[in-house]
């Protein structure tokens, strides 16, 4: 019992890591170009990644992979995702960004259905359409007001396509666990990431200023810690019982507006953000949530015949 609430700590801390590392993105954002940004925050977290595999007694064993190409084709999955994550981040306020990231496990419902020809079931396809439901309450006052701001539809699109690559992303992650450790993951994930913003530099990078630069490897280090606090989380416990938990990220994401930047979304916008989390919980609680309804309803049929529970 120790072990798991040592684990949901750990998530919770995580959560609250990748939070702050949004901040910090956002904070760079206004003065450094998005591809800058990803440079610095992938670079900067190898260091706590190498320094945890050598408390480890894993480095540099753990960098050795028989699939080179499944770290490549994950990682760039991710790399594009965290592209599309940060243009969401530097147009759009934390709680909103945050909301629309929350889309990746719905949107791969659609995807199963068409392409797999799987049958998830009304509950999770009523809680996809609920979710969907929330992003228009999300840009329902942005999309009511003359004149929609740029800027707004571009944090928007880069939202929700990070949401989509997130989902792919996910995928791949989990093909690699089944043979290789998480911080192989993570450490190939954060080279090819640093790569990825490096070639950015021809498009021009802004002079890191003394303000900037902190929160460029504020961002980089609070990244690099979240993976190692997530990855100990599920060394500790089961990935069923910390989901949950990731959904607290909307509080971070909320409280992180009002005290930095001074902003609290519309309440139909906030009410949007809430259903598509509650959309998103269903979805990954979906066998949880039949399993407990179909036991009051045994319950309730015992009681009303007489007869024991089982």
């Amino acid at each position: 019992m120790n072990t798991i609430w040592s684990g949901i700590g750990l998530r919770l801390a995580a959560t609250g890591l990748f939070a702050i590392m949004s901040l910090f993105v956002r904070m760079a954002s206004f003065e450094a170009p998005v591809g800058q940004i990803v440079f610095w925050r992938s670079s900067v977290a190898l260091l706590p990644i190498i320094l945890y595999l050598m408390w480890r007694k894993e480095f540099p064993r753990a960098l050795r992979t028989k699939r080179p190409w499944g770290h490549l084709k994950r990682s760039t999955y991710g790399c594009v995702s965290m592209f599309l994550s940060f243009i969401s981040l530097a147009y759009l306020p934390l709680a909103l960004a945050t909301a629309l990231g929350f889309l990746a496990p719905l949107i791969v419902i659609p995807v199963a259905i068409l392409a797999l020809r799987e049958n998830p079931g009304w509950l999770v396809i009523s809680a996809t359409f609920g979710g969907f439901a929330g992003i228009f309450l999300i840009l329902w006052p942005m999309i009511s007001t003359p004149g929609l701001d740029h800027g707004t539809v571009v944090g928007i699109a880069a939202g929700i396509a990070f949401a989509i690559t997130t989902a792919f992303a996910k995928v791949q992650i989990k093909a690699l666990t089944t043979t290789e450790p998480s911080g192989t993951i993570a450490f190939y994930f954060a080279v090819i990431c640093s790569i990825g913003g490096l070639l950015s530099l021809p498009l021009g990078w802004a002079p890191v200023s003394s303000e900037n630069l902190i929160w460029l490897v504020g961002a980089g280090l609070t990244g690099g810690l979240a993976h190692i606090a997530m990855t100990e989380a599920l060394a500790r416990a089961p990935a069923s019982t910390l989901s949950a938990f990731e959904y607290t990220a909307m509080i971070w994401a909320i409280l992180l507006d009002v005290l930095v930047f001074g902003i609290l979304p519309a309440p139909v916008s906030l009410i949007g953000g809430v259903v598509i989390v509650l959309a998103a919980a269903v979805v990954m609680f979906n066998d949880q949530l039949i399993a407990l309804a179909q036991k009051h309803l045994r319950t309730f049929r015992c009681a009303k015949t007489n007869l024991p529970a089982e």
